[in-house]
């Protein structure tokens, strides 16, 4: 675990947004399904990503790196499709602590009839997966939770079927089967029973599959038709620009600076574009183009935001709070305790080391807006999302932050630092005394 003493009094310059991460899970599966050959541009192999490459790769995808592979750079890959014939009957696939990885290759697994053994580490498997299990009652399918409660282990073919699915589960059940139900023999159908959480998750879904040959439809996100016999078609894909990523940048330029995120399509289906609305909302008048945006720093304002379609933008949303005059309420953010972290109590624990009045809900944060934090000690509770928050709050501190777990930040952003520095940061590698 690495700890660093970070700061970052006046951030200034532009910042060249990483790939989104959830398009390239979509997109690296969907590539892996065609027969054929695709290529992928712009990838960046954060933890999570590598695990799902690395899952498509034990089903027997050819994915290689076009040019030179580097840890935080974005990179051009080639992917040859799986061969059914040469799966392995048995396999092991690690999903390291990404939900994504896990939630979206047990249905892939699940077309081939192997015996799929997935691993993982960190608080992955204390998140739910109770709808794949009641589907895995319902049709027979053999499963086993490890002992350790580490793995869990699969064998079976899934079927085409009806499918009743909560809407205010996480959207990463749903995108996994919309994954692997267009290949079953028969049509199927995905009926959402209460109204749908995180659809914009959902819309990625559709749009990178439409992109590989795959016809979904949607009836008013109430139900999703899917015709069997479906086969993916290889493509060449570019992966646009991160708005989760983003999202921390264009605080940092609202809170004391002036950044310009590139790289963004401003027409984009993500989820966090929200954070535009957000930074609005909360007084900010962001400069918009077509492919960036830049946010300078500005008096902002609480707010009440609805976290229910942007769970991922809570815990920066809840730096903002801490730092803008008012009070400012984050609701409807309780799936946001079963992620890497409980995001709740971890925003409310360590803003509050920080010196921010924030007081922890059932389902979200109220907090009291202070002009200046103290700075001082503070943990990720290995959390990428808890780290690079955290990492932002330096901009309005009277001292230092200290963050133990700063190595959070790889499972999605492995270049985060490099950029910190870039826009006027200072790190310094922290070791406390024993």
């Amino acid at each position: 675990m690495k700890n660093l003493e970070v700061s970052l009094p006046c951030p200034q310059g532009e910042v060249l947004v990483p790939p989104s991460k959830s398009i390239s899970h979509r997109a690296v599966i969907c590539a892996s399904l065609a027969q054929g050959n695709s290529v992928l541009q712009n990838v960046a192999f954060s933890d999570d990503i590598s695990a799902t490459v690395l899952g498509m790769r034990a089903f027997g995808a050819n994915i290689r790196y076009l040019g030179n592979y580097m840890d935080d750079k974005a990179n051009d890959i080639s992917v040859e499709g799986i061969k059914p014939e040469n799966i392995p009957e048995n396999l092991v696939i690690d999903c390291k602590e990404s939900g994504s990885t896990l939630r979206f290759l047990i249905p892939v697994a699940l077309l081939f009839g192997s015996h799929v053994t997935f691993t993982g580490s960190g608080r992955l498997f204390s998140r739910p997966l109770d709808v794949y299990y009641d589907i895995f009652e319902k049709q027979g399918i053999h499963y086993q939770v490890g002992e350790d409660g580490l793995s869990l282990t699969v064998l079976g073919k899934l079927k085409a079927d009806i499918f009743e699915i909560p809407g205010n589960v996480s959207s990463q059940f749903i995108s996994g089967l919309l994954f692997a139900l267009p290949c079953l023999e028969g049509d199927s159908e995905i009926i959402i029973k209460s109204p749908l959480e995180s659809r914009s998750y959902i819309d990625l879904t559709l749009e990178v599959l439409s992109k590989f040959g795959i016809k979904i439809k949607n009836q008013n996100y109430e139900r999703f038709l899917i015709s069997g016999s479906q086969s993916y078609k290889p493509a060449d894909y570019i992966v646009e620009g991160d708005f989760s990523q983003a999202a921390f940048w264009l605080a940092a330029g609202v809170l004391g600076g002036d950044v310009t995120c590139l790289n963004l399509n401003i027409n984009s289906k993500q989820p966090d574009k929200y954070i535009i609305d957000i930074i609005k909302t909360m007084g900010a008048k962001p400069i918009i183009g077509s492919s960036f945006i830049r946010a300078k720093a500005c008096r902002t304002v609480g707010s009440v935001i609805d976290a229910s379609q942007c769970p991922d933008l809570v815990p920066i949303v809840a730096v903002l709070g801490a730092l803008s005059s008012g009070t400012t309420q984050i609701t409807n953010a309780e799936r946001l305790r079963l992620k890497e972290s409980d995001r709740l109590k971890a925003m409310s624990s360590e803003l509050g080391q920080l010196g921010a009045k924030i007081q922890e809900l059932p389902d979200g944060l109220i907090i009291e807006g202070r002009d200046m934090l103290e700075g001082g000690v503070v943990y990720s509770w290995n959390d990428h999302r808890i780290a690079m928050a955290l990492a932002i709050s330096s901009v309005r501190c009277k001292m230092p932050v200290i963050i133990k777990g700063s190595d959070a930040v790889n499972k999605s952003y492995p270049g985060f630092w490099k950029d910190f520095v870039k826009l006027g940061g200072q790190i310094d590698e922290f070791f406390f005394r024993s």
